[in-house]
C-alpha cells in the first residue's frame, strides 16, 4: 500500500547545474571535473587505496571552493517554500548552498565536503568546514581521515529515506540533473501520478512521465516558478529572492 500524498509537501531534487550557478564546476559536461581529472583516480576506494595523496588534495580543493561560494537566487526561492509548504531537499551536491541560503531539512545523498569520516568498519564523523584533511590525520579510533563522500563503486546515502519523501510530496521540483546518475535519478520513480512535477534544466535527453519541463537557468526559472507557488497557496507574491552575499556560514 502506498503512503498518503501529503498536499502541503514539496520535494526538491537538485543536482549540479544548481551549483554551477555558483560558481562550481559540475561533473560532465564539456567543462566538467571529470574531463580534468580521472574519476578513477580520485573518486573510488581503489584511487584511494592506490593515490591517497592525490585524493585528498583534490577534495580540500574542492572543499575550499564550496566554503567560499555564496548561494544564489535558486537556492534562496527553494528556502523561501518553507514559509507555506512543508519542504524536503534531497541533493546531490556535496556543497551546503542550500543550508547557506536557510533549507532547513536537507538530504545528502553523495555526503558532504565539510565532513571527514574514518576509514574504520564503524566511521566517525567530524565536521571540519573548509579545513583540509592531511594524509596521516587520524580519527580517534587511528584510522585515517577521508572525506565524507560517496565514491563510485560505494553505495548512495539515505535512498529510502528519499524514496519516502518522494512518494509523500504533492509537489515535485527537480532542478540541475540531466537525471543521468544512478540509483539518485530512480528517485522521480517515486513520486506520484496526481503530484504536480516540474523539471528545470539546461538540456534533458529523456524527461520523466508527468514532469512538465522547464528550459533554463534556475536562476532565471526557480523564483518565478516559487513566486507562482507560494501565490496559489496565499502565503502571498512579493517574494524577492538575492543570492547570499554574507559569504561562508
Amino acid at each position: 500500500m502506498k503512503p498518503d500524498v501529503q498536499p502541503k509537501k514539496i520535494v526538491v531534487l537538485s543536482g549540479s547545474g544548481l551549483s554551477a550557478e555558483s560558481g562550481l564546476p559540475t561533473f560532465r559536461d564539456s567543462n566538467g571535473l571529470w574531463n580534468e581529472y580521472s574519476w578513477h583516480e580520485v573518486a573510488s576506494p581503489e584511487g584511494w587505496e592506490t593515490r591517497p595523496d592525490a585524493v585528498l588534495a583534490f577534495y580540500n580543493e574542492r572543499r575550499l571552493k564550496a566554503w567560499h561560494a555564496l548561494s544564489n537566487s535558486a537556492h534562496a526561492a527553494i528556502a523561501s517554500l518553507e514559509t507555506a509548504f512543508d519542504v524536503v531537499v534531497i541533493t546531490q551536491n556535496v556543497d551546503e548552498l542550500h543550508e547557506r541560503a536557510g533549507s532547513s531539512n536537507v538530504i545528502h545523498l553523495h555526503g558532504q565536503l565539510a565532513y571527514a569520516r574514518s576509514t574504520s568498519n564503524n566511521p566517525k564523523r567530524y565536521r571540519i568546514d573548509d579545513a583540509p584533511i592531511l594524509l596521516g590525520q587520524l580519527c580517534e579510533d587511528g584510522t585515517q581521515l577521508r572525506p565524507d563522500i560517496v565514491w563510485f563503486g560505494e553505495e548512495t546515502q539515505h535512498m529510502e529515506e528519499a524514496r519516502l519523501h518522494m512518494a509523500t510530496a504533492a509537489k515535485v521540483l527537480v532542478v540541475g540533473t540531466s537525471l543521468t546518475v544512478h540509483p539518485a535519478a530512480s528517485l522521480v520513480k517515486a513520486s506520484r501520478g496526481r503530484a504536480e512535477k516540474a523539471l528545470v534544466s539546461l538540456e534533458m535527453e529523456r524527461i520523466p512521465y508527468g514532469f512538465k519541463f522547464l528550459r533554463g537557468n534556475a536562476t532565471s526559472i526557480i523564483p518565478s516558478l516559487v513566486k507562482e507557488w507560494l501565490t496559489r497557496s496565499g502565503a502571498g507574491s512579493n517574494n524577492s529572492f538575492k543570492a547570499d552575499a554574507s559569504g561562508a556560514a
